[in-house]
């Protein structure tokens, strides 16, 4: 949309709140930040992050300007470029440069800015523009008088980007210069861990670079003199720690402040470092020591110039609790100085340094404490001496000496107890630590900011997982509240926070890629003075006048008293109320009414004020003079006209009136209104005792029976005055009456005497009133009552009420009530109608129940019990099952039956409160000894019994699923068993006491949810029948660590939902169910789909607006909480943040290219369709997007931020109409409800159709193209279905003979080696070493192989031999030295005409003649790796092992060969030579051009026969040793015929096929004869249908007899008898000319048979990557493990952290180095012969295979070759199988050398012997002859040689060789 911000802005506008805390604006950084300073006067902030320096605005953090300062060309031991004379021989590589000093200089108006890089090299920046230099340092061009640098003027900072450094600028000493630099640096030369790992000793750092420094910062002045830590000509000003005491003395910095910020007048503030002293490496003992120094600054130009370390001075910090070592802190993590106090954070260690969620303190120290230290440690050291006090520190190269020395008669002034003195010893470190107790403790802590406020103490914590804590301290430095916000989840605090300078009400802190400005308090979320007040947030009050939550400075006249209130204060300081009177009966005139006001208000005398009742109804207020604490005010009431009606059913109104000053309603009470006329209204049948019992002010009026306020009002007298006297009824008993029946009903009085006489009437609640006469004074007779009721029983209240209206009752507090039955109703048997005599019913039971009147009951009995169900069904053993028996006649009451329910011999106890007369029996079922099954009988009287047996059955749990969850509960686990349906009561108990809720059950299993665990860990679950015993069978259930969410992504939805939402974290393997709730703006919740443990999906939810909203998470149907979070948080807070938000965006809005509303279309004509988006940031990619018209899709073609193309292949129909186009985000199927529907909507505003018309044209061409491309498509897919069925079962077959035989013709492990060292490296061997082809001698046998040379014997003569055997012995113990044969390889590959050739064979040379030492092999291989990767690493590390150039390449290709030899033979050979025959096949299954070689099938675009070869297969029989079947094509020419029918690894000979025509006549059949076709001048080759061969017939392949030319005995038959049934699939119906010649019109068109053929082929392609790319438990690649660890190790000794480059070079050495060659190259490990054709095909495979181990990106379209189109849609596939490859091998448990070793010797023991190493040791001395003269001064440079006199040695060889070799060689 136009005008509508970028999202980054969006999501910045959007404040995030939590309770006390609210971010205010964040700047993102691209590379991670490093420090950040703040200039309060210009209102800006500097942030330096990696490779860059940002200035932004303070108020909104904008960008303002930046710079970029990095990478950079360098190298940790070179000298800055800047030095002038600056030489280095080591590479410079690029370098990240991090940031280590950013501090302002407001004085000269400079950001000094020191990076990592350069030595760390500061540079002095522009204040108020960042990215311009304010002064050039080195002067780039010479001034006039040149200034002369120094290293330590250039190498400032800490030059590693872990080592620490702090800087601070110290103002300028009264009448000195300009300002100057304290730094502190971390050593990082030689011998520290930052030092880099390589055996140089340049070490630009200890010289330099001292540990703390205070450097000139004068830029001003004399250049010369900048960056120097000169005080005067003779001292550095400078603490360095000697070479020796560095490993002793870690220093790792921390911060550097100034203390105090505004000392008094005439006082300097001192200078402090915090650091740590960190823990000696391999020490266990060893902890880190945190320590606090303090520097006096230099004093004025008059005082006494000192240097650093005569000042210095250090103590330790202690921060423990009181649970012993265990509750040490002891590794400083960040200070904050506030007044004259220090908070410091603390950590203990664990493990790793740094690691997260480390355990962490807040400690508080105070600087009087500190000063009294460093008092008592001088005067310790020199006045009074005591060695366990203070130390000399003797590591310091400035020191004085080893120990505190007695100064006699000496009397130090404060000013050196204080800072020292030169003759004094120096420097100091005191040795007892200052000790405090934690008073905040929390995991990850990193980061501490404090403020002062309102008596409380504001502190602010960073952790290290993203979060800001808020912590308020008492003065009893107590913790009285606590507030979390999330600032960056998952991105640690830095440990520098900082206020605003010029609002202190913000707090400006960094994560690793951001910056914050965060309020500190967000006050206004408290509604109430008792909310706002009862947070006790040190920083929020409540602003009276204006009725908010509120910091001080933004409530009006707050610094005055009374206008607002602390926290401090308390909730009891809260403006309150009281009205008086506080009760006002409504009939009366009141003048005003009087307000008492108190608590914490300011004066409201003389302000304008209101009392205000609501509804804009306000009276007059005023205060008569000025008070405070308790003020009264006057208030006229509201007019009675306003008053508020009364509530039905009520006799009073509440009425809230607030004082209302200066338009805001500031405190509140409430009064109450009254009506005591109303009373009798409410309460009529207690009208004179509620009057009298009220809280009001009433009277009872007798004579007007009414209640007033006011007892003038009553006529007549007595009344009564209290409740008690009132005339009310007593209630009595009365027996049940029939219905219809007359009587008199007497109703006896109390308190009568004020009502005797008066005219009553007896009242039943119906219109018909009966009279009542007086009996006597206390007693009322209700005469001839006649009352009618249709039900069983009905009760009628009875009342007396005074004649006339209206209703005027006597009162009746305990109403007298009369109950009528009716016998006809509601007793259907004999049981319930007898039964009812216990309720007082006189019931009688003939021909139904009947009313028996006053005669005595006539003798009887009733039927026998009739039982018509009972439920459950069957009980467990134990008994306790609650048996339900419904029937008729079950007894006329309980105890008729109490005794009598028995289910066979075992007693069923009947319960009172179950019990329904006659109709249902409840009993609990007593324990049985054993399982039956009988009926029940009830006895009630007579015996009923139950049509169904009761079983006792013993239930059996057998196993449970799943057997573990996340302890935050909700997963659904099934219990599997028998009889577990039985009972009534089912429990299932987890860890013995916790309920599984929402159980279901069936006979075999029980399903229910697991309640919450508290631990990770095992909990038994046991199965309880009845409340009794469990059913164990020792089922347990795991309570696992809960998932966790670490991501979602994309951030971004429309606004109607439905994008799929991609959920990364751990262990999902647990989840069951989730779902995806939106707070606030949220539409349903949505249900995601769990990928993997790591990935879940998730369709958005739709939403009600565009915003930013927080996302909650169910699991299991639990809410997902952090627990990190929740180790902070109360669980209301953890309850209410969510980490996780989606940011609601427009939908996507989509038109065509010129808005039509119409689009003209032609059935049968293809449709392209080019739609327009609207620009917008949701950053849909192509797969979101799904188009269709009316029903067809769209097929999408290009997708970009603008345009989307799209085409139909389909017919859109032929009748004309509209069709809407409607553009769906492909989210889930279509089918799916909303809200997991994709959002589906027209494409414009206006509707766009496509408008199909009629055409006849068209309609005949699509009638024609639709033909043909069904036919196509049937052609296509029988061709595939018919291969495929084909070749499996062929392959099957051939799977079962090769398994039945142990046939696949594996090479021998020597010439595998043999081939695969030497394809066509050597020259000597290339004739001799490739195995010659099989060929047949004259008897058809094979001959015997040629012997490889380095097979056999060593063919010498034998008088040469004694000498050339010495000579190869001493040369042989020569290349076993490794220097030698290192200095051998190195100067044979610096000699130019050392061809890649040479070096290829020199390398398999050596193989050989160390084949017998293969650790020793491995570690030459590994020494000139690592000078090759350090070779690559300084130009392009990607490009390393990417060919083979270089003798180590084609070693570690020799040395990959022989360790993986045993992989390829046990896991990848069979697969890899089913598919060589599975492409032999499908090859062969088609037709195959006799001279091209092109075939139908194929894999490969160059071998396809592009034409449509109309063969009828043949099926023929053979004859020779044996049945064998084939089917031959009929345009088979005669060489090929039989070819099918050979083995895979046999070629033909030259032979001739017969053909058997009878039993007595034979033809040879030849390609060329007499008969033979000529066409167009040129001469065809025959086939079998030329020769008219019909089915069946009889062929052989026989030798010709070469010693005579005949046909006849000399023919050999050499393949089995050929035999295969006719099937009707073979034979293919014949086609027309016609047809034949159009589909040689588009040779393309045959493409499709690449796919045919590779679709056959997919099987067994898989099969062969997955073996290649698995991992076989019982043989793990061991060698693959150490190679690939050997190659991270040296990554990270470079600092090459980039994962694709480790992803090629492991991708270089095994897969392309090893794989490829033996997937191009089949003949390396079987004995077979690969023709061009099979060769062509493996190049596609191979290409797939070097695709799928590429990292980079396929770009491919319809112009890319078929190679790489073939396999490209299975290459995303395979790519994540490699990766999980790669993954496994990484998570496979490392290899020690010594395992290495033991396993290279199993494989040189394996194979000893098989080599001739005499042979390859003198092919190699070859070599060493031809560049003697390189060699030996190779040799004699190295001193190590000299000193082994290997040259001497070397010369020895020649000596002995030289003589004899050429000679020897000759004769032999």
């Amino acid at each position: 949309m136009p005008g509508l911000p970028p999202l980054p802005l969006l999501l910045l506008l959007g404040a995030a709140r939590a309770g006390a805390l609210e971010i205010q604006r964040r700047f993102p950084s691209p590379t991670p930040t490093n420090n950040f300073a703040l200039d309060g006067a210009a209102g800006t902030v500097y942030l330096a992050a990696v490779n860059r320096l940002y200035q932004l605005s303070s108020a909104n953090l904008s960008l303002e300007a930046e710079a970029t300062v990095g990478p950079v060309p360098d190298s940790p031991l070179c000298h800055a470029p800047q030095l002038p004379q600056a030489s280095c021989e080591h590479p410079r590589r690029l370098t990240d440069n991090y940031n280590k000093i950013l501090q302002l200089d407001p004085g000269q108006g400079l950001v000094v800015a020191c990076g990592s890089i350069y030595q760390g090299l500061c540079q002095l920046r522009r204040r108020g523009n960042i990215s311009a230099l304010a002064v050039r340092f080195p002067p780039a061009a010479p001034p006039a008088e040149p200034v002369t640098v120094f290293p330590s003027m250039l190498n400032v900072a800490a030059n590693h980007p872990n080592a620490s450094t702090v800087g601070l600028v110290l103002p300028p000493a009264t009448g000195t210069g300009g300002s100057r630099l304290l730094v502190g640096a971390t050593y990082t030369g030689y011998g520290s861990a930052f030092f880099p790992r390589n055996r140089s000793l340049e070490d630009h750092r200890f010289e330099n670079t001292p540990e703390i420094a205070i450097r000139s910062l004068d830029a001003r002045g004399n250049l010369a003199k900048l960056f120097t830590f000169d005080l005067n000509p003779s001292d550095d000003n400078i603490l360095k720690i000697k070479q020796g005491a560095k490993e002793q003395y870690k220093l790792g910095f921390v911060s550097a402040f100034l203390h105090p910020a505004a000392p008094p007048r005439g006082a300097q503030p001192y200078a402090y470092l915090a650091l740590n002293s960190e823990a000696r490496a391999g020490d266990k003992d060893s902890q880190a020591r945190s320590l606090l120094a303090r520097i006096c600054l230099p004093r004025g130009a008059g005082g006494d110039a000192k240097k650093l370390t005569e000042s210095y001075i250090q103590l330790g910090l202690q921060c423990a609790g009181g649970a012993g070592r265990g509750d040490l802190y002891s590794r400083l993590v960040s200070v904050f100085p506030v007044r004259e106090q220090l908070f410091a954070v603390f950590e203990r260690p664990q493990g790793a340094p740094g690691a997260r969620n480390a355990p962490a303190a807040l400690c508080v120290f105070r600087f009087a404490d500190v000063q009294a230290a460093i008092r008592a440690a001088r005067t310790a050291c020199f006045v009074e001496p005591a060695p366990d006090v203070v130390a000399v520190l003797d590591s310091v190269v400035q020191g004085t000496g080893p120990s505190c020395e007695n100064k006699r008669n000496i009397q130090l002034q404060l000013e050196q107890l204080d800072c020292g003195a030169a003759h004094l010893q120096h420097p100091l470190s005191i040795l007892q630590p200052l000790s405090a107790s934690p008073v905040f403790r929390a995991p990850g802590l990193t980061a501490v900011a404090v403020a002062s406020a309102n008596n409380y103490t504001a502190v602010f914590l960073g952790t290290a997982t993203g979060r800001l804590i808020k912590i308020s301290l008492n003065e009893s430095m107590q913790v009285v509240s606590r507030r979390v916000l999330t600032v960056a989840y998952g991105e640690p605090v830095h440990h520098i926070m900082q206020f605003d300078p010029v609002d202190p009400g913000f707090l400006y802190l960094m994560t690793s890629h951001q910056v914050a400005r965060v309020k500190v308090a967000a006050c206004e979320v408290h509604s109430t003075c008792g909310d706002c007040v009862g947070a006790a947030d040190a920083y929020c009050g409540w602003c009276t006048l204006e009725t908010r939550c509120t910091l001080q400075q933004d409530c009006a006249n707050s610094s005055q008293p009374h206008f607002w209130t602390s926290a401090s204060e308390g909730p009891g300081r809260c403006p309150a109320m009281t009205v008086l009177p506080s009760e006002i009966d409504v009939r009366r005139d009141y003048t005003g009414m009087i307000l008492q006001i108190s608590g914490s208000l300011p004066s409201l005398s003389g302000m304008e004020m209101a009392c205000d009742y609501g509804n804009d109804v306000r009276t007059v207020a005023r205060v008569p003079g000025p008070a405070y604490d308790h003020q009264i005010a006057y208030c006229n009431l509201l007019p009675r006209a306003q008053f508020p009606s009364f509530p039905a059913g009520q006799d009073h109104v509440t009425v809230e009136m607030s004082v209302r000053v200066k338009g805001r309603n500031i405190v509140s009470a409430n009064f109450t209104i009254y009506d005591c006329s109303r009373i009798g209204q409410v309460y009529p049948h207690t009208a004179c005792t509620s009057c009298l019992s009220t809280q009001w002010p009433c009277f009872w009026c007798t004579q007007q029976h009414t209640c007033v306020s006011n007892q003038s009002q009553c006529e007549g007298s007595p009344d009564p005055t209290n409740p008690q006297d009132c005339p009310q009824i007593l209630p009595s008993p009365l027996a049940p009456v029939p219905t219809g029946g007359s009587q008199d009903i007497l109703v006896p009085l109390t308190s009568a005497t004020f009502v005797h006489g008066t005219s009553l009437e007896c009242s039943f609640g119906l219109e018909e009133s009966f009279e009542a006469v007086w009996v006597n004074d206390s007693l009322v007779r209700c005469n001839q009552v006649v009352l009618h009721t249709t039900q069983k029983s009905q009760v009628f209240p009875l009342s007396l009420k005074l004649k006339g209206p209206p209703d005027r009752f006597l009162d009746s507090p305990n109403p007298m009530t009369v109950e009528v039955y009716n016998c006809a109703v509601g007793s259907p048997d004999c049981s319930q109608c007898l039964g009812r005599e216990d309720l007082g019913h006189l019931c009688v039971w003939s021909d139904g129940c009947r009313p028996r009147g006053p005669l005595p009951p006539l003798p009887g009995t009733c039927p026998a019990p009739e039982i018509r169900s009972i439920e459950p069904l069957s009980g467990p053993l134990d008994g306790g099952t609650l048996l339900t028996i419904r029937g008729r006649n079950l007894g006329r009451r309980l105890s008729d039956v109490a005794h009598g329910v028995w289910i066979g011999s075992v007693a069923c106890e009947p319960l009172a409160d179950r019990y329904t007369v006659s109709e249902e029996i409840v009993c609990a079922t007593g324990p049985a000894p054993g399982a039956f099954s009988d009926v029940v009988t009830v006895n009630a009287s007579k015996e009923g019994r139950s049509r169904e047996h009761f079983s006792y059955v013993l239930p059996v749990v057998h196993s449970l699923e799943p057997a573990l969850g996340p302890k935050a509960g909700g997963t659904r686990i099934t219990i599997h068993g028998s009889d577990l349906h039985v009972g009534s009561v089912l429990q299932v108990l987890v860890n013995d006491t916790d309920l599984c809720t929402d159980l279901m059950r069936t006979a075999t299993s029980i399903t229910c949810t697991v309640p919450r665990g508290t631990l990770p860990a095992p909990v038994p679950v046991c199965v309880r029948f009845e409340s009794r015993g469990c059913v164990r069978g020792n089922l347990t259930f795991w309570y696992m660590q809960n998932p966790v969410i670490t991501a979602i992504r994309p951030g971004r939805s429309p606004v109607s939902g439905g994008r799929t939402i991609t959920v990364a974290g751990e262990r999902f393997h647990m989840v069951q169910n989730v779902s995806m709730a939106v707070h606030h703006i949220g539409r349903e919740p949505t249900f995601c789909k769990v990928l993997n443990s790591t990935l879940i999906t998730c369709p958005s939810p739709g939403a009600l607006s565009n915003a930013s909203a927080p996302v909650d998470f169910f699991i299991n149907g639990r809410a997902y909480t952090d627990e990190a979070a929740e180790e902070l948080l109360d669980p209301a807070e953890a309850q209410r943040g969510s980490r996780f938000r989606l940011d609601y965006l427009p939908n996507p809005q989509f038109s065509t290219a010129k808005r039509e509303k119409w689009i003209k279309h032609h059935p049968g004509e293809p449709l392209t369709l080019v739609i327009h988006k609207e620009q917008d940031s949701l950053g849909l990619e192509s797969h979101e997007y799904h188009i269709k018209i009316g029903q067809v899709s769209c097929d999408i073609q290009i997708v970009s931020d603008r345009v989307i193309h799209c085409s139909v292949n389909e017919s859109l129909g032929t009748a004309e109409g509209q069709l809407p186009i409607t553009n769906n985000q492909e989210a889930h199927t279509p089918q799916q409800q909303l809200p997991a529907d994709p959002f589906s909507r027209p494409l414009p505003s206006t509707a766009l159709f496509v408008f199909c018309t009629k055409s006849r044209r068209a309609e005949r061409y699509w009638q024609k193209t639709l033909l043909q491309m069904e036919e196509m498509e049937s052609q296509i897919r029988e061709e595939i279905r018919k291969g495929f069925a084909e070749l499996q079962t062929d392959m099957t077959d051939l799977t079962k003979e090769l398994n039945r035989s142990q046939g696949i013709p594996f090479l021998e492990y020597k010439h595998f080696v043999t081939r695969t060292f030497f394809p066509k490296c050597s020259s000597l061997y290339e004739e001799r070493y490739v195995l010659p082809s099989q060929t047949l001698n004259s008897q058809g046998s094979s001959p015997p192989q040629e012997t490889h040379p380095l097979l056999g014997e060593w063919n010498i003569p034998e008088h040469c031999r004694p000498s050339m055997e010495e000579g190869i012995s001493l040369f042989s113990s020569l290349l076993n030295n490794k220097h030698f044969l290192i200095i051998f390889v190195h100067a044979l590959e610096q000699q130019k005409d050392f061809a890649v050739r040479d070096r290829c064979s020199l390398a398999s040379l050596l193989t050989i003649a160390l084949h017998g030492k293969l650790e020793y092999y491995t570690s030459i291989m590994k020494e000139l790796l690592v000078d090759l990767i350090d070779a690559s690493a300084a130009k392009n590390p990607k490009l390393m092992l990417r060919r083979t150039e270089s003798v180590v390449e084609k070693m570690l290709t020799n040395w990959m060969s022989i360790c993986m030899y045993g992989c390829l033979r046990e896991t990848v050979g069979e697969p890899f030579f089913l598919l060589l025959c599975a492409i032999k096949q499908q090859i062969n299954k088609g037709s195959i051009d006799a001279i091209t070689g092109k075939a139908r099938y194929t894999l490969n675009e160059e071998w396809l026969l592009r034409e449509n070869i109309e063969a009828k297969p043949r099926v023929s029989q053979g004859r020779g040793t044996g049945p064998l079947g084939v089917s031959v094509l009929s345009w088979a020419v005669l060489a090929s015929s039989l070819d099918q029918a050979s083995p895979a690894g046999v070629t033909r000979p030259d032979d001739d096929d017969e053909w058997f025509a009878s039993s007595t006549q034979s033809y040879v059949l030849r390609d060329l004869d007499d008969t033979s076709v000529v066409e167009d001048g040129r001469k065809k080759l025959n086939t079998l249908a030329h020769y008219k061969i019909p089915e069946g017939a009889s062929l052989a392949m026989s030798l010709t007899d070469k010693k005579d030319n005949t046909l006849g005995l000399g023919r050999v038959p050499i393949l089995p008898t050929l035999q295969v049934l006719p099937t009707d699939e073979l034979v293919e119906p014949k086609k027309s000319h016609r047809q034949s010649h159009r589909k040689k019109v588009l040779p393309e068109i045959y493409l499709t048979r690449l796919l045919s053929t590779k679709g056959t082929l997919q099987k067994f392609l898989d099969d062969l990557f997955k073996a290649i790319l698995s991992i076989r438990e019982d043989r793990p690649p061991l060698a693959v493990k150490y190679f690939f660890d050997f190659l991270e190790e040296q990554a990270e000794k470079r600092g090459i952290s980039d994962p694709d480059t480790l992803h090629i070079w492991k991708t270089n050495s095994l897969p392309l180095r090893f794989w490829v060659n033996i997937l191009k190259n089949p003949q390396f490990v079987f004995d077979i012969e690969k023709t061009d054709h099979i060769d062509a095909c493996l190049s596609v495979i191979a290409q797939a295979f070097i695709d799928a181990c590429s990292i980079s990106d396929l770009q491919l379209g319809k112009d890319s070759p078929t190679n790489k189109l073939l396999y490209a849609k299975e290459i995303p596939e395979y790519r994540k199988i490699v990766q999980r490859y790669y993954k496994q091998i990484q998570d496979m448990t490392p290899l020690s050398e010594q395992e290495m070793n033991a396993h290279l010797a199993e494989e040189s023991r394996k194979y000893q012997n098989e080599f001739n190493t005499n042979v390859a040791m003198a092919e190699i001395y070859k070599y060493a002859k031809r560049y003697r003269p390189q060699i030996m001064a190779a040799l004699e440079a190295n001193p190590t040689a000299r000193r082994t006199q290997l040259q001497h040695k070397f010369e020895q060889v020649v000596a002995l060789m030289e003589n004899n070799i050429y000679e020897c060689y000759s004769e032999a």
